[in-house]
């Protein structure tokens, strides 16, 4: 995710389109967790969604990657880093956690951690130093999934897929942050530029993994289309971009802390998967650790992840 680096001029009308296009966002997010839980065991496979989530935006975006180039000169580092980090190899992983993760969890695990991992990574790799309300963001991130850990051992609780595999993603998604923050690239471009490597890569691994489109309900097809193609991976990408120019990076990333709940809410709503007080009480604490993570509340006003 970009932050911007100076806090905009808030007015009550930037204030209400950037909170919109947040809040958007994050139940885009939650009903891409729903969605890719649902379809990771029906007709399409993880290949099948992979192309549909970055096929669609690259090929929208094509001016934009066509601008730059598949090389842009001096961000190939970091570009490799980002592709690994949002791109098809972290997709597939998170297929696979998902598989055996129902998309309650799966919020704690993955979006819910993702702040955590990139302030573990800016302090441990990067020297960044976080104030004392980040820190309590970052304990409250552990102990909602510490939480879900305890609420959820036993032989029908999650196993160690879900709590190795989800939080091994959200450490990709940490790695592609600082990555991004450091290429010189633009959202657009970053986008653009990890969809069309990313649809690259998925058409590389046709021959060997095959596609399930043929075979496929059409319903099933039409529905990844909306919430992989153009909802996740199109419209939250221009959403954010629209949060962060209204809001400032800060207090956009700051709606992530409702993504954990959400994702709760949907998948019993939608999926009917069981809603115990444990898993509840791990998305709102969680919820609230990702709030306090990004550095919003802090006197400094230092930018969270």
């Amino acid at each position: 995710m970009s932050m911007a680096g100076t806090s905009p001029v808030l007015t009550p009308r930037k204030t209400l389109l950037g909170a919109l296009s947040a809040l958007s966002v994050v139940l885009i997010w939650a009903s891409w967790l729903i969605s890719t839980r649902h379809s990771v065991g029906s007709g399409l496979g993880p290949l099948d969604l992979s192309l549909l989530r970055y096929g669609i935006p690259a090929l929208v975006l094509a001016p934009v990657w066509w601008r730059t180039g598949l090389f842009p000169k001096g961000a190939m580092g970091p570009l490799v880093l980002m592709i690994l980090g949002s791109g098809a190899p972290f997709f597939q992983l998170v297929a696979f956690g998902m598989r055996h993760t129902p998309a309650s969890a799966a919020g704690v695990l993955l979006p819910g951690l993702m702040p955590l991992a990139v302030a573990v990574i800016g302090m441990t790799v990067l020297g960044e130093r976080p104030d004392r309300l980040r820190k309590l963001g970052m304990a409250a991130i552990l102990a909602g999934g510490a939480m879900l850990l305890l609420g959820n051992t036993g032989p029908a609780g999650l196993g160690w897929i879900s709590f190795t595999i989800l939080p091994l993603g959200a450490c990709l998604w940490a790695v592609y942050t600082h990555a991004f923050r450091r290429s010189g690239l633009d959202a657009f471009e970053g986008a653009a530029l990890v969809c069309v490597w990313s649809t690259i890569l998925n058409i590389a691994a046709l021959p060997f993994f095959g596609t399930h489109f043929l075979t496929a309900p059409v319903g099933e097809i039409a529905l990844q289309t909306l919430t992989q193609g153009i909802m996740s991976g199109l419209i939250a990408t221009l959403l954010y971009g629209a949060a962060v120019r209204a809001l400032g990076g800060t207090q956009a990333a700051a709606y992530t802390a409702i993504t954990p709940v959400a994702a709760a809410i949907g998948g019993a709503l939608l999926l009917a998967e069981p809603l115990g007080p444990v898993t509840i009480a791990a998305a709102v604490v969680t919820g609230l650790g990702v709030l306090l993570s990004t550095g919003l509340l802090s006197r400094s006003g230092n930018p969270g992840p």
